[in-house]
């Protein structure tokens, strides 16, 4: 077979139909479209792209009881003003550092069980763990140490690791989530998958809210336990675990291989010749490379050649750094664009309990527990929580609403909403600090958040689909230097951390200055600039 009848049978091979029947798969079969190892992924149930979801519905519901416990719980062990820099800086500064490098690792696993589900399983186990220290630490200090200097010392530390371990994780797994949609999906199982991601964000985040807001100490499973944070910590870790494994057992991966150099895939079936693509040859359980059935009409040494330069490619630092560096432009503006979403979207969430605590109800978190203005305050923190939740079910709803908006407004004028409805809301929320006209406009949030676990993502797929067909046209040596999506939703991912790292060095000076109100207003306009950043810096796939 020529270079050029392989290439001329691609358009009829890519329109072959990926569910045919057994008398299909029978027949003598079509020379196999392998674009440097890569596969079309087949089209997926509705339950599956459900399961699948079920990682952002636990990883939102964690979330949310962080978000809703975690200054009350660190200011109960007693943490310095001091310190609370320095744990929210820590987190994102690993994860900032790392996740590019886990996210180019991941590109090159050859784990048997897939490329991302190791690091997803992984960094579950990581957020249990912190979640476990920050919501026990004190109990289990307790249990360990009878003098109450030492008790106060070590709670405060196990806190602050728990808190940096939790955030660390929760952080850093949301790009080998979407990694891995991106992986097993066709394009519009993406679209449908993250449209999943976000209407389950959305509920789980909800649910989280309203755990929080219900007052456990009063209840049986509050007397059975040692403290409310317990029965918070039993109902969060019991969720996380079921949706992390209905997650890692939704879609099977193709796991990677590099042998006798040559790339092979591993490809796991239940049922031999049901579970294929347009794309697969299946021998035994094995997918063969473009590089092996190609290989005699090849050049000598091509494919070794190629091999050889995909090794080579395999993560270093100083490589993991060019490519960060010489990204294409549409990317690296849409990560900056990411970056202002997230700064406005977190100086907002993270001081939004202690906003309605302090400013809305007046009340003082350092006054004496059993005083008139912690109880206000205590009462702001749980209305709060109820405006949190109110955001989380708008963005469930906003979620749906974005798949009939699109085709009339498209990605942009859903990137330019979201952006926009929040910056008026908390603009507004900060200029009147009223308790009903905030919660009203706690709805608003929930448009930020859908657009940012959503949009960003979406127009990753669509740079990569377009970048596919140009290597189509091109021929099968444009696949050499191929980005991985791995790293790519890592480098987008990453702005959730910088973001973390620009507020907990400038925004908690500014807070200990101005007050809460200050997070309000610099969350509008931080998400009014960014509107100026989707209107005309980002590049729409038409």
């Amino acid at each position: 077979m020529t270079k050029e009848s392989f290439h001329g049978v691609l358009p009829h091979v890519a329109k072959a139909d990926v569910d045919g029947t057994r008398e299909k798969e029978e027949a003598p079969r079509q020379q196999p479209v392998m674009r440097t190892g890569a596969m079309v992924p087949r089209r997926r149930a509705v339950g599956r792209l459900i399961m699948h979801s079920m990682a952002m519905f636990g990883r939102e519901f964690c979330y949310a009881v962080e978000a809703a416990f975690v200054t009350p719980v660190l200011l109960s062990v007693g943490l310095p003003k001091n310190l609370y820099s320095l744990v929210w800086l820590i987190s994102p500064i690993l994860g900032f550092v790392l996740q590019p490098v886990v996210g180019s690792a991941s590109d090159h696993c050859t784990c048997s069980w897939g490329r991302r589900r190791p690091y997803i399983l992984g960094l579950g186990i990581i957020m249990l763990l912190g979640m476990a220290l920050y919501l026990n630490g004190d109990v289990m200090i307790s249990a360990f140490i009878d003098e109450r200097e030492k008790q106060r010392m070590w709670a405060i530390i196990i806190t602050m690791l728990g808190v940096v371990l939790f955030d660390f994780a929760a952080d850093f797994v949301d790009g080998p989530i979407k990694a891995y949609l991106f992986d097993v999906c066709s394009h519009q199982d993406k679209e449908k998958g993250l449209h999943y991601h976000a209407l389950f964000t959305g509920l789980g985040g909800a649910l989280g809210y309203l755990t929080g807001a219900v007052d456990w100490g009063k209840t049986i499973l509050g007397y059975t336990l040692a403290s409310e944070f317990q029965v918070i910590f039993f109902f969060a870790a019991l969720v996380f675990i079921i949706c992390l494994t209905l997650h890692l057992c939704s879609i099977p991966e193709v796991p990677l291989r590099y042998e006798n150099e040559e790339a092979k895939f591993l490809l796991e079936v239940t049922e031999p010749h049901k579970y294929n693509s347009i794309e697969e040859e299946i021998k035994n359980g094995y997918l063969k490379s473009t590089c092996t059935e190609v290989k005699a009409a090849a050049k000598p040494g091509k494919c070794a050649v190629a091999s050889r330069t995909e090794e080579k490619r395999k993560m270093t630092l100083k490589s993991l750094l060019k490519t960060l560096l010489s990204m294409p432009s549409h990317y690296r503006w849409l990560c900056v664009s990411h970056l202002f979403g997230w700064m406005a979207f977190l100086s907002n969430m993270l001081f939004f309990t202690d906003f309605m605590g302090q400013v809305v109800y007046h009340g003082n978190p350092y006054a004496p527990h059993n005083s008139t203005l912690y109880l206000t305050y205590k009462t702001g923190v749980e209305m709060g929580c109820w405006g949190l939740c109110i955001n989380a079910i708008s963005s469930s709803v906003y979620s749906y609403l974005q798949k009939v908006l699109l085709p009339y407004i498209g990605l942009k004028g859903l990137y330019f909403i979201g952006y926009l409805f929040f910056g008026l809301g908390t603009g507004l929320i900060g200029l009147f600090p009223n308790v009903y006209s905030t919660l009203a406009l706690c709805s608003l949030f929930g448009v930020m958040s859908s657009t940012l676990y959503t949009v960003p993502f979406h127009l990753i797929a669509e740079y990569h689909r377009e970048e596919e067909s140009l290597k189509l046209q091109e021929g099968e040596q444009a696949g050499e230097q191929e980005r991985g999506k791995g790293i790519d939703c890592a480098a987008l991912t990453c702005m959730v951390q910088l973001a973390q790292i620009i507020l907990g060095v400038g925004l908690g000076l500014l807070v200990s200055v101005a007050g809460s109100a200050v997070t309000v207003i610099s969350a509008s306009t931080v998400a009014l600039i960014g509107c100026c950043f989707v209107a005309f810096c980002i590049r729409y796939v038409d």
